[in-house]
């Protein structure tokens, strides 16, 4: 049996950012992100976020890819929150999201800037941080050569 332990800090926002993911909203869309995740096999360590966005540590195994893990949160998540009418709109999820890769000795400093999301972003915008995430993981050269 093959060992392998892949964490990914994975992140994405609602379509044209906007805030649905506020009070008890935000509460029930996580708790069913986790209790699918479990049904379907993903590592979820944590998951969090703020109005518009969210952030997920996943660690993958052998047979998942990032983009299916992906796939199978947002798009089952999406489905549910509108089956549910949890909105008094149409849910959906931007196409767009973030992976990075996070070594084993950095997964606790991801899990409480996941954790901390609501004082976070009382300093900085999600555009901020969204700015910041293309500068330090050079998604913007990378966007350039495409």
């Amino acid at each position: 049996m093959p060992y392998i332990k892949a964490w990914f800090h994975l992140v994405w926002a609602t379509k044209n950012r906007y805030p649905f993911l506020t009070g008890d909203v935000k509460s029930k869309v996580f708790d069913h992100i986790r209790q699918n995740a479990k049904l379907k096999g993903i590592y979820l360590d944590c998951v969090n976020g703020y109005d518009d966005h969210i952030h997920c540590l996943v660690s993958l195994s052998t047979d998942q890819t990032i983009s299916k893990v992906v796939q199978l949160i947002k798009g089952e998540s999406s489905f549910w929150i509108n089956k549910e009418k949890l909105c008094n709109e149409k849910f959906e999820w931007q196409d767009e999201y973030f992976a990075v890769s996070v070594s084993h000795s950095q997964v606790k400093r991801v899990r409480e800037y996941i954790f901390n999301q609501e004082s976070h972003h009382q300093k900085q915008t999600f555009q901020q941080e969204y700015d910041e995430f293309l500068r330090n993981y050079q998604f913007e050269e990378i966007a350039k050569t495409r």
